[in-house]
């Protein structure tokens, strides 16, 4: 019996001694230099997938809202009945044609911004058979930027909420551009009235520059007005 007890004794300081050994390779298999890169690697990895999850989430979402705002634009387009003419200046024959695409409108307000002087327009729209009471001149504005800021605010205060657009057909790029993102911003929706001209389109940079002076503006208030330097 004592034999059986002492080497059961043995047996188990035995397997203590092996257990120890074990945890001991263990652990200095976890600590191996290897072993700590390999984790860094896996960590850092499944860092880098959750980033780019989340920034391919935003890129998505921003997608999506850029399409349901451009689809409700579209919507509003063709649903609201223009309230008023907004004529963008430039070019005596934009108050020529306006004159008479308000006659065939009786019934709507005209606002000329950074047109003619004020004895010419009054006349073309006086030879037009128009009220000068439903002319409204505006001379603020020094470039195709402020003709829209300058007025924003003004049709928003008066409930207006969709307009005739007119300018010459080589403008109307970049006044749709900035008109987008100005009168977008005040839930004013706008049907464009080009006038037919000559002329080649604008070159694209005048738009894509004027359309970052708009979303400027809506940041900060500022009109960028020196940055116009593309001619």
């Amino acid at each position: 019996m004592f034999a059986i007890d002492e080497g059961d004794r043995l047996s188990a300081r035995a397997i203590q001694f092996m257990q120890i050994d074990c945890h001991r390779d263990r652990k200095t298999v976890r600590n191996t230099p290897r072993i700590r890169q390999e984790r860094r690697r896996v960590g850092s990895s499944t860092v880098k997938r959750q980033l780019s999850r989340a920034f391919f989430g935003a890129i998505a979402s921003l997608l999506l809202a850029g399409v349901g705002w451009w689809g409700l634009r579209t919507y509003y387009r063709y649903v609201r009945l223009p309230q008023a003419i907004l004529v963008l200046g430039g070019a005596p024959e934009r108050e020529v044609f306006a004159a008479e695409f308000a006659r065939s409108h009786p019934n709507l307000q005209v606002w000329v911004s950074g047109g003619s002087n004020p004895e010419y327009a009054e006349w073309v729209f006086t030879e037009a058979g128009i009220d000068l009471q439903r002319l409204h001149l505006d001379y603020r504005a020094v470039d195709t930027v402020t003709n829209f800021t300058t007025l924003v605010d003004e049709l928003k205060a008066r409930n207006i909420n969709s307009i005739y657009l007119i300018t010459s057909d080589y403008h109307m790029r970049r006044a749709y551009t900035i008109g987008e993102i100005v009168l977008g911003s005040r839930d004013i929706s706008f049907r464009t009235v080009p006038i037919p001209s000559n002329s080649h389109p604008e070159p694209i940079e005048k738009s894509l520059r004027d359309g970052v002076r708009a979303v400027l503006w809506l940041g900060t208030g500022y009109t960028g007005s020196t940055l116009r330097q593309i001619r």
